[in-house]
């Protein structure tokens, strides 16, 4: 039942992120910077009053169109109002989240088995939404919006506080700090000294958000392994087939996410195996 109710959860949390996400673009400028907008757009890009729209036609939404998943099948993927093609984009957000949030709970390490865990296993949770909203803004428009990384930083670091008053060990609190040393700093030097050529900002701040999610050195080491060994797999086929040029811009966001998730899940499995 509990993966039932997951994956239903998932689900909509996915059509969320996709909501958040389009939103959140109609109020900020390229380079992150919230935009002048009247009143009456504030109120219809906010994510708590704002009603659902259609993205071409800008035909409010009724509930039978925002059934995740199911009312992209049944509209045959356009719009009911404008008969334009609706992104992939939004059942694989869905059914990404989803996933996630079935497997996290299937694959969590350390177990359910106390109150610090469970509130840990929750606090994973909501930040996945952040770092799945964050993968897809990247790969839509290279930005990692501090609006969706600093909120879910400093919800990620009340929790940990929240756990150690539920008795997670005190001890955590230097792997948490040699974490961000490892995620945010190593990114920072690379940022310094390539002045932004090699690495992106909004990747070093990513690295405030990872870092507390991984809370451990070895598994802060793995994460970056692996974000590189996903980009490069991404990338060598693209550079092999003369699809981008060694000087194309990437988002390397989503390879650092998809490595954090990965490294949080399985990180100390692998560690074990090797």
């Amino acid at each position: 039942m509990i993966y039932v109710i997951l994956g239903f959860l998932g689900l909509a949390f996915g059509s969320f992120i996709n909501a958040f996400v389009y939103r959140l673009h109609e109020k900020l400028d390229e380079d992150g910077n919230t935009k002048k907008i009247s009143a009456k757009q504030k109120k219809d890009l906010s994510i708590l009053k704002g009603r659902s729209i259609c993205p071409s036609c800008k035909h409010v939404l009724g509930a039978s169109d925002l059934v995740p998943v199911f009312s992209w099948l049944f509209l045959h993927r356009k719009c009911r109002y404008c008969k334009k093609p609706i992104s992939w984009q939004y059942p694989a957000v869905e059914l990404i989240t989803a996933l996630l949030f079935v497997v996290s709970f299937v694959v969590w390490p350390g177990g359910l088995d106390n109150n610090w865990q469970i509130m840990s296993f929750i606090t994973w949770l909501v930040a996945l939404i952040g770092l799945i909203a964050l993968a897809v803004y990247d790969i839509k428009w290279m930005l990692l919006p501090n609006k969706i990384i600093y909120p879910f930083a400093a919800f990620v670091l009340v929790s940990l506080v929240v756990q150690m008053f539920l008795g997670r060990s005190i001890k955590d609190l230097i792997g948490i700090g040699l974490a961000l040393l490892v995620t945010a700093g190593v990114f920072w030097v690379l940022y310094v000294v390539s002045k932004g050529k090699w690495i992106g900002g909004g990747d070093v701040k990513l690295g405030l958000l990872t870092g507390l999610l991984l809370a451990s050195l070895p598994l802060a080491f793995l994460y970056i392994f692996l974000a590189s060994i996903f980009g490069m797999i991404y990338t060598l086929p693209l550079l092999a087939t003369n699809r981008i040029s060694p000087k194309s811009k990437i988002p390397f966001g989503p390879f650092l996410i998809a490595g954090c998730i990965a490294a949080v899940l399985w990180g100390q499995a692998i560690i074990n195996w090797y």
